[in-house]
């Protein structure tokens, strides 16, 4: 599917949600919630490689990634004008993205398996670039050790994902998902310790685990509190 799909979203969702916005709002979400076509393009560009990341790691196969995506931009198109600036941006776009690809898993029934697929990844300007075969060796720990989160619950997944993936701290994922900030702790807590029960049986996966999780996959054994 074209990436640049939505440039022509106000054919595709109508015009614009008109929206009274606070003046502290950032100015480009306000443009977008005034109509301003220009602006919500800009925010697709912007959020776009984010999306489609949290897409995957929450979701799966690639096959129907750029679907989601494209419908968690038509989504953010029609409810921007709610969006009131109490939390940040990301906070909401976050949750948003989450909730639609939970809702393509439900009409799906079964989910697919992470590894399916390369990991959509952001990679740094001034990273080295690695030699063929590092790179192929690290794309297969990364598979695997993605065929072992896909193992875990919906619930557990998610907040792995935005905790140990994303790096975003528990108190903005207790707001993404809607949940008390302990419960976020106890599902990240259960899915380390389930997910690491798995490693134990893939001593390859070690150096995966380190560059994936990184300080904070250390605290895997840590009790929620």
């Amino acid at each position: 599917m074209d990436n640049e799909r939505p440039m022509s979203l106000a054919s595709d969702a109508g015009s614009f949600p008109r929206a009274v916005t606070p003046k502290s709002l950032d100015p480009l979400i306000a443009r977008a919630q005034a109509g301003d076509e220009a602006a919500f393009q800009e925010l697709f560009r912007t959020y776009r490689d984010t999306v489609a990341r949290i897409v995957h790691r929450v979701m799966g196969p690639s096959h129907e990634l750029e679907d989601v995506v494209q419908d968690v931009f038509i989504h953010v198109f029609r409810s921007i004008g709610k969006f009131r600036g109490d939390a940040k941006f990301t906070t909401w776009l976050y949750r948003l993205t989450t909730n639609v690809t939970k809702m393509h898993l439900r009409r799906k029934r079964s989910r697919p398996r992470f590894a399916d697929v390369p990991v959509p990844e952001s990679r740094p300007e001034s990273a080295p670039v690695e030699q063929p075969d590092a790179a192929a060796e690290r794309k297969e720990r990364i598979a695997a050790l993605y065929r072992l989160v896909d193992r875990l619950s919906e619930k557990k997944r998610t907040v792995l994902v935005l905790h140990d993936f994303e790096g975003l701290p528990a108190k903005e994922i207790a707001e993404i998902v809607d949940a008390p900030v302990l419960t976020v702790r106890t599902r990240l807590f259960y899915a380390r310790k389930e997910l690491y029960a798995t490693l134990c049986e893939e001593p390859a996966l070690a150096a995966s685990v380190e560059s994936l999780l990184g300080a904070r996959g250390k605290s895997k054994t840590e009790a929620p509190r």
